[in-house]
């Protein structure tokens, strides 16, 4: 934008505003080349003995350290740090520009511009989007020599690393710098915030008034200035690879979120904002219950609800009104409403910042809608006078955190490391009261929700382990999260349970103890706690990424260990004889179907593991040393031939994402698709949960997909309309709860589809099997009682729909159409997001088992 409006603070942010007051108008200037993560290595070994340790980067860390790609001169360390950003080309198509925003194009030119203006601008590159786009982080503070920046990193870690001695170090209270995170546009077509921070970067470089110079001196300002610029340029709430990024943090499976975790970890944050729209009036979290059971909460509280009722003021103070220009008065959810703002899950930014050490960390929603079917049905003139309306409102939020952040500077540094030190000395959480969180009114029993935390978590080897690659993976996770892992040198017994020499432990006396508990904790059932839920309510890694993982409540295992850095390479080739490849996890479907596209005949085994000729071990140590697969001495004989499977896929972006992460050629299909005139001879298997209605297809489009007589997967709600529009298998589909979702405990019957399957799974508006006619067997059902473990699953108010009535009954039903063609259904979520990572195999099976 162009000249920003006045800004009208409350009285105690009157002397801020003016300091900060000014404008920047620089010309613009969106798409680079796209960029790919390298798949995770791991050495493979041969024949008998224990694996060695491997010092390598986890894949998971692949793409997000910050980088600077600068022809400038070398850097020194210090601050400022320019980097000079490359110019993308100019594209007209850009969807910000019809409001009035910066295009992306723009992005560089004005971060180059802006540091040249003085010596208080550093630009970064955080790394790339799923489209291939920069990731720009611009820091914002007063000039540091190499040794100064030194200090301040010495400062910072030993916040984490060692908070007790924090406490007591005085150099901290006196030179440390806090510092505060602003992310902008994670959802591309929320816009605005992006263009306030460039405003906000402008008045901060060009300030001379002592206020500002003290502003810069205390606290170092990180703004990620668009963190998806992918649906920035199309208009899109998702990236290029179809995915909420504000879904994604606690698995971080987009480079978008993996850039930002690393941000977190490696800046350590204090303060944070994450800047979205459109709520009218102005939405400023804190929210309502629940809140997350992992934080500690009365640091939070005290700090979030504060910051907010600056925001709240410098808000409303702009003077904008519902009767002139059609915004409401702000609204803080945790006092103005009940319920259905809840910050429960930690797959929000700033529902993850907290464990990385943020004490106050706030989404945002300004008021004035600008998206969906605004965008293209309001005149561009209302679209630019609610931007700008936006742009200022997302600025005054911005000038009154850094306001109540600097005013608070000793108290908001101290509440960090109080946060890490509970966690490092295992001291219980503090239930919040108007006691424990004076000056927050009206806190009740409603808002009281903690966890005892586990002594330790073990993550066995050997024999215990149930899949090694998801181990690893989930080891390497945890690393890459900055939770502590260690490794026992040798073997131990832990509630009289012996684990040998190599497994994992992760005691739960650390600094980042929450972090470490949502990963690993099965979670909680909070059906009767509250009426609705935000979002997803179950997410238990240590339940559904395929690992075996143990908790131990009182005791942590004594035994010598090694710090982890990366996992321990598990991939395998036996010497000798035919090859057994357990198909238990994505990188085994990954390596068979790579084995399939080689030629390689591959056959399945009655337990539906694959067995691998003898004569195919050059290519099996390939893929045991990418993917960190075992091919053990083949125990079973293969009963039928394995085929290299096509789909063609009416699903969801996510499940798009984790076909491929499998190895399996994907096109994807629709309604239209095929009405146009699919040709079924590139497709071996139908995959079907969105986007596909059997009963709108043309009567040549059902005619070619029944004498195409491909297999049938089949999930959830659409799969199961598609499956008896199409006469497919004879059951009666029931779908529970919309609104429920979480963590299950099911019966897996064994066999091709769920043999070796874990005994949890998960589900959104889970579904099970009724009337199952002759020929369907039943390969899952759901676990007796209440099956749900973790998440929110009530009854619906006609009293159905609810975990009672789906205890016991079919969750996924197989069966041989009149076509002759196979068919599985799914009532539950095995592809959902990146959540249920080690039940991916179970689609993989069924795709594979024709």
């Amino acid at each position: 934008m162009g000249t920003s409006r006045p800004v009208v603070f409350r009285a105690a942010l009157t002397t801020l505003a003016a300091a900060l007051a000014g404008t920047l108008l620089v010309p613009p200037a969106a798409t680079a080349a796209p960029g790919r993560d390298e798949p995770r290595s791991h050495p493979v070994r041969e024949g008998g003995g224990r694996d060695t340790a491997a010092a390598r980067t986890p894949a998971s860390l692949s793409g997000a350290a910050l980088t600077a790609r600068s022809p400038a001169p070398a850097r020194t360390g210090g601050y400022p740090r320019e980097t000079v950003l490359d110019l993308p080309p100019e594209n007209p198509a850009d969807k910000s520009l019809k409001l009035g925003l910066a295009p992306y194009h723009s992005l560089a030119p004005r971060l180059n511009a802006l540091q040249r203006l003085g010596d208080r601008v550093s630009v970064e590159v955080a790394g790339r989007s799923a489209g291939g786009h920069e990731l720009y982080l611009v820091t914002v503070t007063a000039p540091e020599s190499a040794a100064e920046a030194r200090e301040q990193d010495r400062m910072r870690d030993l916040i984490a690393g060692d908070p007790a001695r924090a406490a007591k170090d005085r150099r901290i209270g006196a030179a440390y710098k806090t510092p505060v995170l602003i992310n902008n546009n994670i959802h591309g077509n929320e816009w605005e915030g992006t263009d306030a921070a460039l405003e906000l970067v402008g008045e901060l470089a060009k300030a001379k008034d002592a206020r500002t110079a003290s502003l810069l001196a205390r606290n170092r300002i990180m703004l990620n200035v668009t963190a998806n610029p992918d649906g920035r340029i199309a208009g899109t709430r998702a990236n290029a690879a179809g995915f909420d990024l504000n879904r994604d943090f606690v698995t971080a499976s987009q480079p978008e979120t993996r850039a930002i975790r690393r941000i977190a970890i490696e800046r350590q944050p204090a303060v944070m904002l994450d800047l979205h729209g459109y709520v009218n009036g102005t939405l400023i979290e804190p929210t309502t219950p629940p809140h997350g059971e992992n934080y500690e909460y009365d640091l939070f509280l005290k700090n979030a609800y504060a910051n907010a009722l600056g925001m709240e003021a410098a808000v409303n103070g702009l003077g904008y009104t519902a009767e002139k220009d059609g915004v409401r008065p702000a609204v803080i959810p945790f006092r103005d409403e009940k319920e259905g703002w809840d910050d429960w899950p930690p797959v929000f930014t700033p529902q993850y910042m907290p464990f990385q050490g943020a004490v106050a960390s706030h989404t945002i929603e300004f008021p004035m809608t600008v998206n969906n079917s605004a965008y293209t049905t309001l005149p561009v003139a209302e679209l630019r006078r609610r931007a700008a309306i936006n742009t200022d409102i997302a600025g005054a939020a911005m000038r009154a955190t850094l306001e109540y952040t600097d005013t608070h500077r000793a108290s908001v540094i101290a509440d960090q490391i109080e946060t890490f030190r509970r966690g490092a000395a295992g001291e219980a959480q503090r239930p919040v009261s108007e006691e424990t969180v004076p000056g927050v009114p009206g806190i009740g029993p409603e808002d009281v929700y903690t966890t005892r935390f586990p002594r330790a978590y073990v993550i066995p080897a050997g024999r215990g382990q149930r899949s090694a690659v998801a181990a690893a993976r989930l080891v390497d996770h945890l690393v890459a999260n900055d939770v502590r892992v260690e490794q026992a040198r040798s073997g131990f017994v832990l509630a009289g349970r012996a684990h040998p020499a190599g497994s994992y432990i992760v005691d739960m006396h650390q600094p980042k103890r929450g972090m470490a508990n949502v990963i690993l904790a099965d979670g909680r059932d909070i059906s009767a706690d509250v009426s609705t839920m935000y979002d997803i309510s179950g997410w238990s890694l240590g339940l559904l990424w395929g690992a075996t993982v143990e908790r131990s409540e009182r005791r942590a295992p004594r035994v010598p260990t090694r710090a982890v850095r990366a996992a321990s390479a598990t991939g395998y080739v036996a010497p000798y004889g035919d090859l057994g490849l357990r198909l238990d996890d994505p990188a085994e479907l990954a390596a068979v179907n790579s084995l399939l596209a080689q030629g390689v005949r591959v056959r399945r085994a009655a337990d539906g593991s694959a067995v691998v000729p003898g004569s195919a071990r050059g290519a099996a140590r390939v893929l045991a040393e990418r993917l960190g697969v075992r091919f053990e001495a083949a125990a079973r004989r293969g009963v039928t031939e394995m085929r290299r499977t096509r789909v063609a896929a009416a699903v969801t972006s996510g499940e798009l994402f984790a076909l491929r992460e499998m190895g399996f050629g994907v096109e994807p299909v629709s309604t239209a698709v095929l009405n146009a005139g699919f040709d079924w001879s590139r497709a071996d298997a139908l995959f079907v949960s969105a986007g596909l209605d059997h009963g709108a297809l043309t009567p040549a489009a059902r005619a070619a997909f029944g004498a195409s007589g491909v297999p049938v997967v089949g999930l959830g709600e659409t799969g199961a309309a598609f499956n008896a529009a199409a006469r497919l298998l004879p059951v009666t589909a029931v779908t529970g709860n919309g609104d429920a979702n979480g963590v299950v405990r099911v019966t897996n019957s064994g066999g091709a589809i769920t043999g070796g399957a874990p005994g949890h799974t998960f589900v959104y508006a889970p579904g099970w099997f009724t009337a199952l006619g002759d020929g369907v067997r039943v390969e899952q059902s759901y676990g007796a009682g209440n099956p749900l473990v973790a998440g929110h699953w009530r009854a619906e108010e006609d009293g159905g729909g609810g975990p009672s009535e789906a205890s016991g009954r079919a969750s996924v039903v197989s069966g041989t159409a009149a076509s002759g063609a196979p068919v599985v259904l799914f009532g539950t979520e095995p592809l959902f997001r990146a959540h249920p990572k080690g039940m991916y195999a179970q689609i993989g099976r069924a795709l594979l088992a024709r």
